[in-house]
C-alpha cells in the first residue's frame, strides 16, 4: 500500500498531548553535552525551521532502504536541518523535575549513528498501536511508540515540560509508555 512507511522515508512526528496539540518532534538550538549536536524539543509546526521537523528513518539492523518498517522494528531517526541535524539520541540524564514523573534521560541529536558505540543510544524500537490491516507494517497516520534501548531499557521518548522559547514542549525519554494525557504518543506523518 502506497502509505506504508518505508526505510528512508522522510517523517514528521506529532505529539498526542492535549489531544494532538503537544507539537512536532523538532531539532532547536545547539547542545553542549559530549557528542551532541542539536536540543530537541517540540514546535508548533513540522517545519518551524528548513528540516527541523523533519527525520530520516533507517534501519539499525541492516534491513534496505525501500522495505516496509514492521512493528517492533529496531530504527535511527536523522534529522534534516541542515542537510544533518543529526541522530536522535539519549544523551545525560533528564532534568530533577521530569525524574518526578518517571523520566529517565535527556534527548538531544548526535553528530554519529550511535554516539557511544553498542550502548544503544541512538537506537530506537518502533511499535505501532495498531494498523489497517493489521499485516504488522507501520503506516502513515498510525500511532507509534519510540523505545530507546540505550542499557537495554532507555525508556519511551514522551513531551514533558515546557520547551524552550521557541519550543512548545521538552523532550525526553520515561519508563512509563503513557504516564500522562499520552505524552508517549506520536502519531506519524509522512514528509
Amino acid at each position: 500500500m502506497a502509505n506504508e512507511l518505508k526505510y528512508g522515508d522522510k517523517i514528521h512526528l506529532q505529539n498526542a498531548y492535549n489531544d494532538y496539540k503537544g507539537g512536532y518532534l523538532d531539532t532547536n538550538g545547539h547542545a553542549s553535552a559530549s557528542g551532541a549536536k542539536y536540543g530537541v524539543s517540540t514546535a508548533e509546526s513540522p517545519a518551524r525551521g528548513q528540516g527541523t521537523g523533519t527525520w530520516e528513518v533507517l534501519s539499525a539492523s541492516g534491513k534496505a532502504a525501500g522495505t516496509p518498517v514492521t512493528s517492533g522494528d529496531l530504527i535511527q531517526l536523522r534529522n534534516l536541518y541542515g542537510g544533518d541535524g543529526g541522530y536522535l539520541d539519549t544523551n545525560g540524564h533528564a532534568s530533577a523535575g521530569q525524574k518526578q514523573s518517571g523520566a529517565k534521560y535527556e534527548v538531544l541529536t548526535s553528530t554519529a549513528k550511535e554516539r557511544a558505540p553498542g550502548s544503544g543510544t541512538g537506537n530506537w524500537h518502533i511499535f505501532a498501536r495498531t494498523s489497517s490491516p493489521a499485516d504488522q507494517n507501520v503506516r502513515s497516520g498510525d500511532v507509534v511508540h519510540l523505545w530507546n534501548t540505550y542499557a537495554d531499557n532507555g525508556g519511551f521518548l514522551e513531551t514533558n515540560g515546557s520547551g524552550t522559547a521557541t519550543g512548545q514542549y521538552e523532550v525526553c525519554t520515561n519508563a512509563y509508555y503513557n504516564r500522562a494525557e499520552n505524552v508517549a504518543d506520536w502519531k506519524l506523518h509522512l514528509a
